[in-house]
């Protein structure tokens, strides 16, 4: 399976040429553990069916916890992990009436599976090689900088789009607030996230318990660079090298949950938001859908199950002062309609397209209530043609990158995309509604730094309330098919749409209000 495809991770490879990964080389003049140390494991028993990884949800008092654990165990399952505090069991078993037993189990809410593949999963496909500047292209890049600015800065349109530049006259940002990045692992090594890495708020959280092992919470050289990318737009450190993040003086920590194939399971997903709330994380960002559902339709017993227990642990993350923020996705879909496509799920198996109708069958983290969920624009502050939208769905938006046969940057940036860090010291573009959820991110930090005793609700009101407002656009042809019809149609007003929510985010204004 190739990963780096629409909606994945949500970035993606845009149309008219655009690669993901441009190469820089290129540019002109320039919880309770229920389960031993050796790790989790599963029933196999002869006879029994392929092994999964399932969520168990139930009541919070102990008599309830305590007598749900063992009819996992009687059901042929053996406990992974336990969120106690918010009633979360991770459970392995090869029993395929696992889910269906423990359903029928009192003190049980929901049950379910949370991949369709056998464990492990199968081995990544991805490609993806970082490239370096040499010296002399950083030395051009370096002239065009502003006194004082890291070498790159010039390339990114990104930044200036939401005033990030003018904000850093201003301040950086605090250093007791942590960004926590529930993505494919941090390389925590890269020169422009070292400053600024909290190894005490990172974790390996793919098997649904935290592993703390010093470099867990890195990619191998076969993962995605993703993680690492979107910890440096968030924090990358202004120190003379390479790239400036949105908030370059908070600390930025990171909580793997992309498995080695690139999957992000629910067990993963909840041990992240558990790990960031419990080790201080004043934000979360989740570029990311959970897996192996696009759409996780409630009707489904199993997928009831997996937003039961995202909520669950995204709830209670909030509850402890953090704000989550998630990327809407890249299918140009309308999740306020009652009906979409979907063509990806699941995506660890077989997909079956199916129509679903997006306000009971939901993307998450995305659509959970309380997560701020970003649109992403490209360099003319338009909508990426591949952005998700929706009244009422979307939140707030901020760059993420577009063809430039749509919205060519301004010189001297020369790609239409975002410039971040991936491992080994590199740097590359990326495009997507991932890219757009960091910057969001980032200025939540921004307003946690200047006012670090408000609630998660009085950030987003103030982050909604900075936002530049922006109007509806004329329909317009977006994406490139040459039919010359409008490939989605905007719907509200200045003060909020379905494209742009609020508005695009406000560094600047963060700092100042």
């Amino acid at each position: 399976m190739a990963h780096l495809r629409s909606g994945r991770w949500r970035a993606l490879a845009l149309p008219a040429g655009l690669a993901l990964v441009a190469s820089l080389g290129l540019l002109p003049g320039t919880a309770t553990a229920e389960q031993g140390a050796g790790g989790p494991a599963y029933s196999s028993a002869p006879g029994a069916g392929p092994g999964l990884s399932y969520v168990v949800n139930t009541g919070t008092d102990d008599r309830t916890l305590a007598s749900v654990k063992r009819a996992v165990s009687r059901a042929g399952g053996s406990v992974v992990m336990a969120y106690d505090k918010v009633g979360v069991i991770v459970a392995h078993a090869s029993n395929p009436d696992f889910a269906a037993t423990l359903r029928r189990t009192r003190g049980v809410v929901s049950a379910g599976a949370t991949r369709t593949a056998p464990l492990p999963a199968a081995s990544t496909t991805d490609t993806v090689t970082p490239l370096r500047l040499t010296a002399r292209q950083r030395k051009a890049l370096a002239a065009e900088a502003a006194p004082g600015a890291d070498p790159m800065e010039p390339l990114q349109w990104d930044m200036r789009a939401i005033k990030a530049d003018k904000a850093h006259a201003r301040t950086p940002g605090s250093r007791d607030v942590t960004v926590a990045v529930i993505d494919t692992g941090v390389d925590d090594t890269h020169p422009d996230i070292a400053p600024n890495f909290d190894r005490g708020g990172s974790a390996n959280c793919t098997t649904g318990r935290p592993d703390t092992t010093e470099g867990a919470w890195r990619p191998t050289a076969d993962e995605s660079p993703h993680g690492t990318h979107v910890a440096g737009e968030i924090a990358g450190a202004r120190n003379g090298v390479g790239i400036t993040g949105v908030a370059p003086g908070v600390k930025v920590s990171g909580i793997k949950v992309g498995t080695a194939s690139g999957f992000f399971y629910t067990e993963g997903i909840v041990c992240a938001f558990m790990w960031a709330a419990d080790h201080g994380a004043g934000v979360t960002n989740n570029s990311y859908f959970t897996d192996p559902w696009y759409f996780n339709c409630t009707a489904d017993p199993d997928q009831k199950a997996l937003v039961e227990a995202v909520t669950r642990a995204s709830r209670y993350a909030e509850r402890k002062g953090t704000v989550n923020v998630a990327a809407a996705a890249n299918e140009n879909f309308d999740l306020a309609s009652h009906a979409v496509t979907d063509p990806l799920s699941p995506d660890d198996g077989t997909a079956v397209s199916r129509t679903v109708d997006p306000s009971t069958c939901l993307d998450i983290p995305a659509q959970l209530p309380g997560v701020v969920t970003v649109s992403a624009t490209g360099a003319k502050t338009l909508k990426a043609s591949y952005s998700n939208y929706g009244l009422g769905v979307i939140d707030i938006t901020a760059p993420g990158g577009d063809s430039a046969a749509y919205q060519p940057p301004e010189p001297p940036a020369t790609s239409s995309a975002v410039l971040g860090p991936v491992p080994g010291g590199g740097y590359a573009y990326m495009a997507g509604t991932s890219m757009a959820a960091p910057h969001v991110a980032g200025v939540v930090a921004l307003i946690e730094s200047r006012h670090p005793h408000a609630s998660p609700a009085l950030v987003k009101s103030l982050l909604y309330a900075g936002a530049d407002r922006l109007a509806c656009p004329e329909p317009y042809p977006i994406d490139g098919d040459g039919d010359g019809k409008a490939d989605a149609v905007c719907k509200g007003g200045r003060e909020h749409n379905s494209f742009y929510g609020a508005g695009l985010a406000d560094a600047l204004h963060a700092v100042t209000r």
